[in-house]
């Protein structure tokens, strides 16, 4: 009783956070008052700080690019978590990325670098693209005119139009502009616990469902390949009754006097050897010696080689493997990664293959099931050029199988992961090789 109470009471609280949290103010003091009549407790519900973590991350992501003169890093996660909040068309941010966006293009020149002709250039052409594109929506105001000539420039550390960008006091200027709008923009939001109850049990729900997709695919799979034994048989079960109905009526002909001939005999035994054998053997055996056509056919379903049964491999632990895979150091995940394609490429055709790539698949070896930044397949773009071929050829050895490849198709990632390491690896290293083979074969069925 006292164990209902207390969960009761803690529900009363999610209740009510998420009441406060719709804004069903008159419905919130109505409930408050209802439970408070019929005795019923209320708890306030603990305060996650996980959103908040992840808020201040982002921010400090975001300072220590500005800090850096890392572009693509910053404006990567600029438009991931700012432009969503804040929308393109709003001036104070079009204008704050429009300094930005300066910033980043004179940053070499600003802090003494040496000079990179190619990361200038890289620089120089990115802010073109930007006044191109998102930036024209300036290029009428007086205050950003002169930056539009910025990329014309050869040395615009001595032009009078940008004196003001090589002050000292430009940059700590802009980085305080930068910190106010990204604290009033990243503000934490307290997601009510019940919600966020329900969406980790409906992203929980959506996963249980895939994996009892693939476990249809595979249950289905077999059936259909036991359907097909079933059938053949069925098939050489009516053949062997006809033969035998064949054989006693010529038995019934013998007793009448009537003599079976050798070809008749032949007839019967090509109808009865295996398809393997009806050609090739049953027009070398001497049917008119006594015994020869008995002992054949016992010899036919004897099996050539004793059949072994083929063992099942010991399971692994797909947790600490994939926690390796992403924290390990490059020999590391090479050998795993390695590893892992051999226990898949070199187990017996049949059961034992089906079962090691079931196991990868139930298990999520590559992360296709979930959206996340830390997905196995992005190991294609380990700076390591060992890693990136051993996980090319893994997942070019998924592409080869059909549930494989339903595997692989699941990702939301994958295809634009494969396309740039295509345009990024050498056209003749065998990275590139494998990632080709794996686009070719997932366009099969």
């Amino acid at each position: 009783m006292g164990d209902n109470l207390a969960h009761e009471a803690e529900l009363n609280g999610l209740i009510k956070e998420y009441l406060k949290f719709a804004a069903f103010e008159e419905t919130v003091n109505v409930f408050v008052k209802e439970c408070k009549n019929k005795g019923k407790a209320i708890l306030k519900p603990p305060r996650s700080a996980g959103q908040g973590v992840k808020t201040s991350q982002i921010k400090e992501d975001l300072l220590k690019a500005f800090d850096e003169g890392n572009g693509k890093v910053f404006f990567k996660l600029w438009e991931q978590h700012i432009l969503p909040q804040t929308g393109v068309d709003e001036q104070l941010p079009q204008k704050l990325e429009f300094h930005l966006q300066v910033h980043f293009a004179i940053f070499p020149l600003k802090n003494s670098r040496k000079s990179d002709k190619d990361d200038m250039d890289e620089r120089t052409s990115h802010f073109k693209s930007y006044l191109e594109t998102r930036g024209a929506a300036l290029s009428q105001t007086t205050e950003f005119l002169p930056f539009y000539a910025l990329p014309f420039v050869p040395n615009p550390t001595v032009h009078p139009s940008f004196k003001e960008l090589f002050q000292d006091s430009w940059s700590p200027e802009l980085k305080m502009r930068l910190q106010k709008f990204l604290s009033a923009t990243l503000k934490v939001t307290n997601v009510p616990k019940l919600l966020s109850l329900f969406k980790e049990n409906g992203q929980s729900s959506k996963e249980l469902l895939q994996q009892l997709q693939q476990q249809l695919l595979e249950t289905e799979r077999k059936a259909a390949t036991y359907m097909k034994r079933y059938r053949k048989m069925q098939e050489d079960y009516h053949s062997l009754i006809g033969v035998t109905a064949e054989l006693v009526d010529s038995l019934e002909a013998t007793v009448n006097g009537k003599m079976i001939t050798p070809e008749y005999l032949q007839s019967v035994c090509v109808r009865l050897f295996s398809n393997q054998m009806r050609q090739s053997m049953a027009q070398s055996i001497d049917f008119t010696r006594p015994g020869t056509a008995s002992s054949m056919l016992r010899a036919s379903i004897v099996p050539t080689m004793k059949s072994k049964d083929v063992p099942l491999l010991p399971s692994l632990d797909y947790e600490k493997l994939k926690n390796d895979l992403v924290h390990g150091n490059d020999r590391l995940k090479a050998l795993l990664l390695q590893a892992l394609r051999w226990r898949l490429t070199q187990s017996h055709p049949g059961e034992q293959r089906d079962t090691v790539l079931q196991a990868y698949i139930s298990n999520d070896l590559l992360e296709c099931h979930i959206k996340s930044q830390k997905s196995l397949i992005n190991l294609l773009n380990s700076k390591s050029e060992i890693v990136r071929q051993y996980t090319a050829r893994l997942i070019n050895g998924f592409a080869s199988l059909s549930h494989g490849r339903a595997y692989l198709a699941q990702s939301t990632v994958l295809l634009k992961i494969l396309e740039e390491a295509l345009e990024i690896e050498e056209e003749d290293s065998i990275t590139r090789e494998n990632v080709l083979g794996a686009l070719q074969k997932l366009s099969l069925r």
